[in-house]
């Protein structure tokens, strides 16, 4: 097997893997009514049911740092993957509270190890690549998450049990993903890849912008999430059918903002990208506020997505040009950030809003994100331009696989 087409096989088994988890989590998160009725758990504790998800996960993302020095983030994932499918479907198939503790407890450690050692893959591929791929990586993610927000729709709508809704998922993707799982490509696999190493001393201070820009980015995120379809309800008057459609249409535009971002990314850099995003998404979270009524408040959602996709995986692979001798220690260590980003969100805009006010509260997410604007430095200057000034010498053998129609 040539080089190339072992790169390719890495890139489209890592996409896919993006894309099983897009749907395994929507499955999870957008049948949380369906939970609470099933287990009888009360709203004063379903907070502590959805919070110890990303806290087990965040745990998770620490241990697999010092993990992937042993086995590798190929192997991580390898089990991971398989452990959070088979989780969702425990979550349908309990019938006593503590079934459903062990499930989620089990979900969120599995997630962890998942989130990060995909992204440790991405990573190590996007530089043996010499280009910007990893917006694609969390295209397949956002287009995994529309697929299973529509099945769990689906279930929902035929009144299928939990069970019945998380099974056919499993089946189907379960084998497909043990087998991709064989092409996996990980650092140990690619010649010119020095051995991991540590952050360094005073490492992790130059790491801190980019795990600020991640927290800000998914406080913005779980902001659309947890409120877009209770703001457009109760503060711009739509109905209960159209304050279902802002979430909807934020996952396409961040898929299709991720599917054209790395076009971007390899025209004009990545810190260029990240900036324009930051905008863009502040811009939505200014129009959501100052919105008079239901449409143009799905204006501004819709402006979010184009904005806030580009952010998270410019992050992560921001994090492995800055450490290229300890990027999986990077990418485990920023993982992090992306659960307490979740947590913080959705109680942040929530206590704002009952305190003073929804349109306010709208204006708590857009100032942190602007915060990107002032560490977009950190994403690196003419090396993150992949394809153009970035690109392998000859005699090293550029592994630029994609071009004349061979891209995955």
């Amino acid at each position: 097997m040539t080089e190339d087409v072992r790169l390719r096989r890495g890139r489209g088994s890592l996409g896919f893997s993006f894309f099983v988890q897009g749907v395994t989590f929507a499955l999870l998160v957008t049948r949380i009514p369906a939970i609470q009725d099933r287990y009888g758990i009360s709203d004063g504790l379903l907070p502590a049911f959805l919070a110890a998800v990303p806290v087990l996960a965040g745990v998770s993302s620490v241990a697999t740092e010092h993990l992937v020095k042993r086995v590798g983030p190929a192997s991580v994932l390898r089990w991971a993957q398989p452990l959070v499918l088979l989780s969702l479907l425990g979550v349908g198939a309990g019938s006593q509270m503590w079934h459903v503790a062990v499930a989620l407890g089990t979900f969120g450690l599995s997630v962890g190890a998942l989130d990060a050692s995909m992204n440790m893959l991405g990573v190590s591929l996007q530089r043996a690549y010499g280009r910007s791929i990893m917006l694609g990586f969390h295209a397949a993610y956002s287009l995994g998450g529309i697929v299973g927000a529509s099945a769990a729709w689906a279930g929902a709508h035929w009144h299928l049990s939990l069970f019945a809704s998380y099974l056919p998922a499993v089946v189907v993707l379960l084998p497909l993903a043990l087998y991709g799982s064989r092409f996996y490509v990980g650092r140990r696999d690619i010649e010119d890849q020095v051995p991991e190493k540590g952050l360094g001393a005073g490492g992790f201070t130059l790491l801190l912008p980019l795990c600020l820009v991640m927290a800000c980015a998914y406080i913005g995120d779980s902001t659309v999430s947890n409120w877009s379809a209770k703001y457009l309800q109760d503060v711009l008057g739509s109905s209960e059918q159209l304050a279902t459609v802002p979430y909807n249409v934020y996952m396409v535009t961040t898929l299709i903002g991720r599917a054209v971002g790395d076009l971007g990314v390899r025209r004009f850099g990545a810190v260029a990208v990240v900036r324009i995003g930051t905008l863009v998404a502040a811009g939505g979270f200014a129009v959501v506020a100052a919105a008079p009524g239901a449409w143009a408040g799905m204006l501004g959602f819709t402006l979010l997505g184009i904005g806030l996709c580009v952010i998270v995986p410019q992050t992560f692979a921001a994090a492995g040009r800055l450490f290229p001798g300890a990027s999986d220690t990077a990418v485990a260590r920023l993982n992090i950030f992306n659960y307490v980003g979740f947590l913080i969100g959705s109680p942040l805009v929530g206590g704002i809003g009952d305190a003073w006010s929804y349109r306010g509260a709208m204006l708590v997410p857009m100032a942190l994100v602007l915060v990107t604007l002032f560490h977009a430095r950190s994403f690196g200057s003419e090396g993150a331009r992949y394809g153009v000034r970035h690109e392998r010498r000859a005699g090293d053998r550029a592994v630029d696989v994609g071009r004349g129609g061979n891209e995955v």
